[in-house]
């Protein structure tokens, strides 16, 4: 596992992205099974401010700011505060995190959000501003009873993970034309 991360920090060097690991020698807290995607910016100027939780996925292009530098020709100086990820919190693709917010453990945070405030724990939020759109457990209760829908739920074979064929793609393709489905 020490190889897989040291590729995707050479990765993230050549992309222009700081790793995670210089960002954590440079104060910035993360806990267990943090998974960073493509295109993922943490503010590298002032990381010691952010603190995520343990299992933790930010999805691609996600940008945590704990500086606001559009105070600075106003009043001679930038703004900063703290962020806080709680556990097992999900950030979706494009999501802006700003300063002085704390995001509450067991949420998510839907695509192309703006967090500009503090987020409570187990709810789903989205939008710009974000807002609450709705709690964990109905989520939950929604998603697995669609997963019970057998012809709509497909092993990890079907992924890239394990090296999915081609007629699994297509297989995968003509499913779906039915609707959404759910893969391991």
């Amino acid at each position: 596992m020490e190889l897989k991360l040291f590729f995707k920090d050479i990765i993230r060097r050549i992309i222009g992205e700081i790793p995670t690991s210089t960002l954590i020698k440079r104060g910035l807290i993360v806990g267990k099974n943090f998974n960073r995607q493509q295109g993922c910016f943490i503010d590298p100027t002032h990381c010691w401010l952010i603190e995520i939780g343990d299992n933790v996925t930010m999805s691609i292009r996600v940008v945590l700011m704990a500086h606001d530098a559009s105070t600075k020709n106003v009043t001679g100086y930038t703004k900063i505060g703290k962020i806080k990820i709680g556990d097992n919190v999900f950030i979706g693709a494009n999501s802006l995190i700003l300063p002085n917010v704390t995001i509450g453990e067991n949420s998510i945070i839907g695509a192309n959000s703006v967090v500009t405030k503090d987020i409570p724990s187990n709810c789903i939020v989205a939008g710009n501003p974000a807002k609450v759109i709705g709690s964990l457990k109905d989520f939950k209760v929604k998603n697995e009873n669609m997963i019970h829908i057998d012809e709509n739920v497909f092993s990890s074979e079907y992924t890239m993970r394990t090296k999915i064929t081609r007629e699994k793609k297509i297989e995968m393709k003509l499913k779906l034309d039915k609707g959404v489905g759910f893969v391991e």
